[in-house]
């Protein structure tokens, strides 16, 4: 029995060590050799500070910027420590409103109340953090932008253009953009 109850034990500490140590470490290391930039959450600098991540969102609320899919994470929104979305039936009467409220910030800000608003613009996701949103939901931004910026539609349309993102492996998903390297490429502009 004694030995029995000392081979579980230096086969828990075994598996403890090779699972819980070694293997995560030999993983992360060769993460960091092969794919450095993932290995270290995709951050993007600028002059030195970390501005973000391609894989979080980020709260835009400015007129000179895109704005992404709203985020239902809390106490504040893209809140990586708690991914989460709302968790609405299509029932819940707080989804219509949180919806009807999302609609009118969007007409009013864009001025387009005749165009459909797409629906990224108004749901949250089910993580909280997208930091794509459709082609539709970034051109539905495009007059705003440019008359924010004083540039010209067709040059900020160009430039939404250029940053379009393939779906993953050519079928999975659809077209999409990312706000932040959008927005990045707007402050260069």
């Amino acid at each position: 029995m004694l030995s029995q109850v000392r081979a579980v034990l230096v086969s828990l500490m075994v598996l403890t060590v090779l699972t819980g140590l070694v293997y995560p470490v030999l993983i992360l290391g060769l993460a960091r050799a092969f794919f450095p930039e993932q290995a270290d959450g995709s951050l993007v600098r600028r002059e030195g500070t970390v501005i973000g991540s391609t894989l979080i969102g980020q709260q835009f609320d400015d007129a000179r910027y895109f704005w992404g899919r709203p985020s239902a994470t809390a106490p504040n929104p893209y809140n990586a420590a708690a991914s989460s979305g709302t968790n609405y039936a299509a029932s819940n009467p707080q989804l219509a409103q949180d919806m009807a409220a999302r609609t009118a910030a969007l007409v009013k800000a864009n001025g387009n109340s005749d165009a459909p608003i797409p629906l990224d613009l108004v749901t949250a996701s089910g993580s909280g953090l997208d930091p794509h949103v459709t082609v539709a939901a970034m051109l539905y931004q495009v007059d705003r932008v440019a008359a924010a910026r004083g540039m010209s539609p067709s040059a900020v349309r160009a430039l939404v253009e250029r940053h379009i993102e393939a779906p993953a492996f050519g079928f999975l998903g659809q077209r999409r953009v990312n706000v932040l390297a959008v927005n990045l490429a707007l402050d260069a502009y």
